[in-house]
């Protein structure tokens, strides 16, 4: 079970990759796309600023190719050598999946992207 402490926790959530007490999005759910990219500026509990600096998250978008390449993986292996389908319908089912976990991929990616340079402080809840 995951806990608070733990990088793989906020990337997770979404939490604050600082005091993990919060979510970083103004709309926890990825799949509203008009406000997928809406993040909250500062955290209320520990004040860390998501946006470090002007374009921050760009970064985030060559962590999307791995995630991106990791679930297409991830369906091709299911539908080709676990249910055994054709090629064709094995790409069909990577572009589908591609498609289906866009908002996820997304979200995850400036997940982990963020929890590389902003460390978990359990001292840092400033309440």
């Amino acid at each position: 079970m995951l806990k608070k402490g733990n990088k793989l926790y906020s990337i997770l959530t979404g939490t604050c990759p600082k005091c993990h007490l919060e979510s970083m999005y103004k709309d926890k759910n990825p799949y509203h796309l008009g406000n997928i990219f809406k993040m909250q500026e500062r955290c209320s509990h520990c004040a860390t600023k998501y946006k470090i600096e002007p374009s921050f998250f760009y970064g985030a978008m060559y962590v999307s190719y791995g995630v991106g390449i990791a679930f297409a993986v991830a369906a091709f292996v299911i539908a080709f050598l676990f249910i055994g389908t054709s090629l064709i319908t094995a790409f069909i089912a990577i572009v589908a999946t591609m498609i289906l976990f866009m908002p996820i991929i997304i979200r995850l990616s400036r997940n982990i992207w963020i929890n590389f340079f902003i460390k978990y402080d359990p001292k840092a809840f400033k309440g």
